[in-house]
């Protein structure tokens, strides 16, 4: 769904624990929105060097449908300082069908949550 769909070959990738962040990328999270998930993220932020690195972006996806469980939302309400900006995502069920990420964008809903998403995430 980061993936950039106007042919210049930007692509998402993952990073594996310890790995360095290219220089001028910006870092992108993504989360359920469940508690345990925003436990993690708190100890992801919590060891972000303050310096030197920008600020993450957090994409939150939603796990079920409906809002994210009181300790959830408290937690990303304390944390929202740490990150350069949080994008919420809507359940989407057919993410939970498909084999890779990829075919989930045959989806209309989700080809329309992932351009939402890059719009987002790119800014005005």
């Amino acid at each position: 769904m980061l993936d950039s769909v106007d042919g210049d070959g930007s692509r998402a990738r993952g990073l594996h624990p310890g790995e360095p962040i290219p220089f001028g990328l910006q870092p992108v999270l993504v989360s359920p929105t469940t508690v345990y998930g925003t436990v993690l993220v708190e100890t992801i932020l919590r060891g972000w060097p303050p310096a030197g690195l920008p600020r993450p972006w957090l994409v939150l996806l939603a796990d079920i449908p409906a809002k994210p469980a009181s300790a959830a939302r408290y937690r990303l309400r304390v944390l929202s300082s740490r990150l350069a900006g949080t994008v919420a995502l809507p359940y989407l069920p057919a993410l939970r069908a498909v084999e890779r990420p990829e075919d989930a964008l045959n989806d209309p809903t989700v080809a329309r949550a992932a351009a939402q998403l890059r719009r987002q995430l790119e800014g005005p």
